[in-house]
């Protein structure tokens, strides 16, 4: 009795949830857990979050990186690849024909000029040697051989720039308009890494680009012609502009030898339409820059308020600036688009300027009409009648293969793409 009653006697509190604590109990050493979960459970979830998830190279499941997007894969087949051959011989080889035809009637002369100041004499004219071409739609017996001769421009400053090639060449027959007069190069490599992107687009826009700009800027600037010894800018500044074609040709061709009516031609519309957007007269003041070095003989005084040069009209440069892909190029010095020139004997100038013999070069005149393919170019015509006459030989090779010893297709159906479709059309059909 007395244990018991000892036992209803402790005193003690009383816990919120119930719980009775001994007099040696602290209230506040009992953890109160009002939701009901274990702290144990609640610890470990806590460190189960703060881990970083580990991360997977794996793709993502989708038909794109996993690589299952549809495709269309063709069975070649006799019965397919021999028409297919067929039809492309039949269409390749009737526009290569037109192509070529187009090409053979455009009428040409191309005489090269390089060696006129070592040959040719201040006294008398002398056939050219055979460094020159024609393709004209007439007889030979027709054609009589060019002829050059030395002359003299005293109206140049400098004595090495007073040399002019004088050039009669025959026409045997009439040119129908548009005719071209080009100038061409060969053996000039003007796709070199540093000179094609020898140059500033700012100045060819006009801006007043500073000395920062043309040098420094990444990937394309006018090193290493961008200034002169003291600090003063070129413009146009760079090796593109510096070695400038500077040969010039006459606008009219003079009929000589009992021809009566000359020629006229035009720098008007030989550089592309969109030029005009890409260069701007300058902004620079002509105390502000000076000419490149090989432009010294052009300007030997340097630039003044009169003589600054204004690239937005001079088409001549704006063609030189459009770099050529390989060695030997030609480009558009003069134009008519409406007059035919008649046949007769014609005379052209040329004045002397740019050298070429120092790297074993070569300078040609070139005057030629224009077909519905562009200019005179067999290349085109030929390649797509070798290429359909190709397709045509091969076709007929497979269909004899196929008539002597033929072999019998396999089922398509067993292919791996057939046979995945038809699972997944089974799938579905269930």
């Amino acid at each position: 009795m007395s244990a018991v009653a000892g036992t209803d006697n402790v005193q003690g509190d009383v816990h919120p949830d119930g719980i009775r604590a001994g007099p040696n109990t602290q209230a506040q050493d009992v953890p109160e857990n009002h939701d009901g979960f274990d702290s144990d459970s609640e610890s470990s979830e806590d460190e189960s979050l703060a881990r970083p998830k580990e991360k997977s190279k794996r793709p993502p499941n989708n038909a794109f990186t996993q690589q299952r997007l549809k495709a269309y894969n063709p069975v070649f087949t006799a019965k397919t690849v021999i028409p297919l051959l067929i039809s492309i011989a039949i269409v390749f080889v009737p526009l290569g024909a037109a192509m070529w035809y187009a090409s053979h009637r455009v009428q040409d002369i191309m005489i090269d000029y390089t060696q006129c100041q070592v040959l040719a004499s201040h006294d008398y004219w002398s056939e050219i040697p055979s460094n020159y071409t024609f393709n004209f739609n007439s007889n030979s017996s027709e054609w009589s051989n060019p002829q050059w001769k030395l002359d003299t421009d005293e109206s140049q400053p400098f004595e090495d720039e007073r040399l002019v090639c004088r050039i009669q060449f025959a026409v045997p027959t009439r040119l129908k308009p548009p005719i071209y007069f080009f100038y061409r190069l060969k053996r000039f490599h003007a796709n070199h890494r540093r000179y094609v992107k020898s140059f500033s687009e700012d100045q060819l826009n006009g801006k007043r680009a500073s000395l920062d700009d043309i040098k420094n800027t990444v990937g394309q600037n006018c090193e290493p012609l961008s200034a002169n010894d003291d600090g003063v800018k070129y413009y146009p500044c760079g090796l593109i502009a510096n070695s400038l074609f500077n040969d010039t040709f006459d606008t009219t061709l003079m009929g000589v030898n009992g021809t009566t009516s000359n020629y006229n031609l035009t720098e008007q519309g030989i550089a592309w339409s969109t030029d005009k957007n890409r260069f701007k007269k300058t902004n620079y003041n002509y105390t502000e820059v000076v000419p490149p070095p090989n432009w010294y003989k052009m300007f030997p005084n340097g630039y003044n308020e009169t003589n600054m040069p204004d690239i937005s009209t001079w088409y001549l440069f704006q063609n030189w600036m459009r770099t050529s892909a390989l060695p030997d190029f030609v480009k558009l010095a003069l134009r008519n688009d409406d007059d035919a020139l008649e046949p007769g004997i014609y005379e052209t100038k040329i004045g002397l300027h740019w050298p070429v013999l120092p790297f074993r070069g070569e300078k040609f005149i070139y005057i030629s009409q224009r077909s519905v393919m562009g200019g005179k170019n067999i290349f085109l015509g030929v390649s797509w009648m070798a290429g359909g006459g190709l397709c045509f030989v091969l076709g007929l090779f497979l269909l004899l293969i196929n008539f002597i010893r033929p072999r019998k297709t396999g089922d398509v159906n067993l292919l791996s793409w057939n046979k995945e479709q038809i699972e997944i059309d089974e799938k579905q059909d269930e």
